[in-house]
């Protein structure tokens, strides 16, 4: 029985030598007036976790439809295994494991009915994709006689990765995979993508969620159908065109008004129980804008404000670049 070793070997019997799993080149997609995708290019390479990162309505699931041969793209092309998403359709559909964002297993059939049900699609069997789906599946076995529609939100998402990858996929594309679930069970769900990773195994997923974007190896931001970066997280953070700082006190409505009037103000925007604030002076010592921040915000009756320079990260970036104006046409 072969075991997690063998993804480099049948991906290299497709695609050229070295060339990455994935390759998307200018995928457009409109409905109507709509642009869902708007001249969308990247690349996933082999062992790599490549995440997608971005709100409703950025153009995620769209562009996982397309990778999935379930919708043609207007313009552009992909490549998923060195295979065309509009011509290769029925070879990249037996060798690509994917997870959509809704549940979308038999909850009338129980756990193991529906492991056994997938597996006999792609002419296999539970028993043959044991050993690659243990590490997520024996978390769950205990409960295999139990109807799939009565399982937790995490439990769920287990079987439903168990089921993506009981046929050895070459490649795996996860639409949000984690929400809704709770915070114990996403984190447990990346650790298993991690192991996944590291058999060799290329990953695309698609997160609303910036700590599990930062678990990736690169990501790329979305907004509106356009891919605004990629790179690896931390990279991404570092991108920040600003000086960025802490701020914290009782009354965050009212610092959040003050900062935003302040002159040499670029951002400021409420993250958790603190705020974000971005400052126009990049060459200047941050803990003397700190100190000037904290007198300003005093002198306008704010007498407990606590300032103090920190790094940026990737909602950060991501904030930041929502608000950049679009680049003019050549």
């Amino acid at each position: 029985m072969n075991g997690p070793s063998t993804h480099d070997a049948s991906i290299a019997g497709t695609s050229m030598p070295g060339a990455p799993p994935l390759v998307v080149q200018g995928i457009g997609k409109r409905f109507g007036n709509v642009v869902a995708l708007d001249d969308v290019s990247f690349d996933v390479a082999r062992a790599e976790l490549f995440g997608l990162v971005g709100p409703d309505g950025g153009g995620k699931t769209t562009l996982f439809r397309i990778l999935t041969t379930l919708l043609l793209p207007d313009s552009g092309s992909a490549e998923v295994l060195g295979l065309d998403v509009v011509r290769d359709l029925w070879a990249i559909r037996a060798r690509v494991g994917y997870m959509p964002g809704r549940f979308s297993l038999y909850p009338d059939l129980s756990v193991e009915e529906n492991l056994r049900f997938f597996a006999s699609v792609f002419g296999t069997s539970l028993e043959e994709g044991y050993d690659l789906i243990a590490p997520v599946y024996g978390q769950i076995e205990p409960f295999r006689d139990r109807r799939a529609g009565a399982l937790s939100g995490g439990m769920k998402q287990k079987l439903a990765l168990s089921c993506a990858l009981v046929h050895r996929p070459d490649i795996l594309l996860l639409d949000e995979p984690t929400t809704g679930v709770d915070a114990v069970s996403r984190r447990e769900f990346w650790d298993l993508l991690d192991s996944l990773r590291e058999s060799g195994l290329p990953i695309l997923v698609s997160t609303p969620y910036m700590d599990e974007a930062s678990r990736c190896n690169r990501v790329a931001l979305m907004q509106q159908g356009r891919i605004l970066a990629i790179d690896a997280p931390d990279a991404i953070g570092a991108r920040f065109p600003d000086r960025l700082f802490s701020v914290r006190g009782r009354d965050r409505y009212g610092m959040l008004q003050a900062l935003r009037g302040h002159p040499r103000s670029v951002s400021a925007f409420p993250f958790g129980d603190e705020l974000h604030y971005g400052d126009s002076r990049t060459d200047a010592d941050p803990d003397a804008i700190a100190s000037e921040l904290r007198s300003f915000l005093r002198s306008k009756g704010f007498t407990d404000a606590a300032v103090k320079p920190i790094d940026p990260g990737i909602e950060d970036t991501f904030m930041a670049l929502m608000g950049a104006p679009e680049p003019s046409a050549a």
